[in-house]
């Protein structure tokens, strides 16, 4: 799924800026963590999407019955 790579090469980017703040030695502590909060928050919800993506690729959804669903069963199963 090119969607996980995506994610994935996002989170490697946030650990970067994260390093780069950390690292940052004209930065207070306050300063710091002020801009450290959104990219944390970045992560959490892009680590939540990227476990969710992983878990769906893993186990696809069932066909509920939809037309795209039987079309897709249909194609894997080669009809």
């Amino acid at each position: 799924m090119q969607s996980i790579r995506f994610i994935e090469e996002a989170l490697k980017a946030l650990d970067g800026e994260v390093e780069q703040l950390l690292f940052h030695a004209k930065l207070g502590q306050n300063e710091r963590d002020e801009l450290m909060l959104p990219i944390a928050q970045q992560k959490r919800i892009l680590t939540q999407t990227l476990e969710d993506l992983r878990y769906l690729r893993d186990h696809p959804p069932v066909s509920s019955g939809c037309k795209a669903g039987a079309i897709r069963h249909a194609q894997e199963s080669g009809h």
